[in-house]
């Protein structure tokens, strides 16, 4: 899932090279950090919350066939501009 979120999110970015994702693992659930160039949030983010909420969607189901649970959380503290 961690591969995967990180392949859409290099497609979708200007600056694909900055894109990680940190995973952390809690009890019965696993949490994704995306960490973006801060100039990418916005298109991570979409019109309206809908390309972030399609990923969270599209994870979340893959997820589900593996029986576990996923959250996708976007990381803001990456604001410096170089």
């Amino acid at each position: 899932m961690k591969d995967t979120l990180l392949f859409l999110l290099q497609k979708i970015v200007d600056h694909p090279e900055s894109v990680r994702i940190e995973e952390l693992n809690e009890q019965s659930k696993r949490i994704l950090t995306i960490h973006a160039h801060p100039e990418d949030l916005g298109k991570i983010i979409g019109k309206s919350g809908r390309i972030i909420k399609a990923l969270r969607d599209l994870i979340k189901l893959m997820a589900t066939k593996e029986n576990s649970y996923v959250d996708i959380v976007l990381a803001e503290e990456d604001s410096k501009v170089d």
